[in-house]
């Protein structure tokens, strides 16, 4: 039998990458609704209550609207929006993190996607806490490099556009105010007890990313060196099929770039350590439209139901 899924949202581009991986799979039944009944609150709850999952790919407001549609506890929802990923009673959908987040994704009804940046800096902070080689009170700062695709509609239209101003030929640092909506969820999955500062660039490419922390390596317990940190995460994530942590012989790391567009279309995730001695520099490589959204969410619909967590996937 095939598992019926309505995508809520499936015009946006989250919505639309998780339409198009789903072409080629046979055990997906796809629930279309009516372009002009799309914003149509009865239609949408007929809809997500006849399905079996739900994707919520919708701002974050309409995306709480649809999960109160939802009645029916047996229809699992798995919300790509910013609107549940720190609620009671939904799952963080980062299933490497640990048993309990994998355990807690496999049985859930609610499972909520990780941000695209969030995405990155958990992945690096929160073995380092789990593994108390970061102290919780730590002061976290953390810089961060994106393509323009997953800033929405508007903003790829920018982009694209014939007559765009010059500004958008260059990398654009924004969330000056230090209030970027990941920072929430990347303070309460880690455990750091400050909200970390985040510097996020925009750039001109389309999709990947590259997400950084430093860290002094004197603060760390024990003093840490960039050999000893890499193997740490290697052994952390040494089980995980969508994390991979790169040799400090890695071409990429020896060329002393990473390409924020490096992994873009592949849907894991890389980890580097770079540094000396004294200062080190942890950094995750992937495609905002892949493990940092899409991607994510359909690996976590793979583990609800049992199947290859990649089918449908490009790892």
């Amino acid at each position: 039998m095939k598992t019926k899924v309505f995508i809520d949202g499936s015009e946006g581009t989250t919505g639309l990458r998780i339409n198009e991986r789903f072409q080629k799979r046979d055990d997906i039944e796809l629930l279309h609704i009516s372009p002009e009944l799309r914003k149509d609150p009865e239609e949408r709850k007929k809809m997500i209550r006849a399905s079996d999952i739900t994707f919520l790919c919708l701002p974050d407001e309409a995306a709480r609207e649809s999960a109160a549609l939802a009645e029916k506890e047996d229809v699992i929802i798995i919300d790509a929006s910013t609107a549940h990923r720190t609620e009671e009673g939904w799952a963080y959908g980062f299933p490497e993190l640990s048993d309990g987040h994998r355990n807690a994704v496999r049985n859930g009804k609610r499972i909520a996607v990780p941000g695209c940046y969030a995405t990155g800096f958990i992945s690096l902070v929160y073995p380092l806490i789990a593994g108390e080689i970061l102290p919780k009170d730590y002061p976290v700062s953390s810089f961060a490099i994106s393509g323009y695709s997953g800033a929405g509609k508007k903003v790829i239209a920018a982009y694209e556009g014939m007559d765009r101003p010059k500004e958008l030929s260059a990398g654009r640092e924004y969330a000056l105010t230090q209030q970027h909506k990941h920072l929430k969820e990347m303070k309460k999955i880690t455990g750091l007890a400050r909200t970390p500062l985040f510097s996020p660039i925009i750039d001109d490419y389309y999709s990947g990313m590259v997400v950084s922390v430093p860290l002094y390596a004197d603060m760390l317990s024990p003093k840490e060196t960039p050999e000893r940190l890499l193997d740490y995460y290697a052994q952390y994530y040494k089980k995980q099929r969508f994390i991979q942590v790169s040799a400090t012989d890695d071409e990429i790391a020896a060329s002393g770039f990473i390409a924020g567009n490096g992994l873009s279309g592949w849907d894991g995730l890389k980890i580097y350590v770079t540094g000396n001695e004294e200062r080190i520099v942890v950094s995750a490589q992937f495609d905002n439209l892949g493990k940092g959204a899409s991607g994510a969410a359909i690996q976590c619909m793979n583990i609800i139901l049992g199947c290859d967590e990649a089918k449908g996937l490009d790892l």
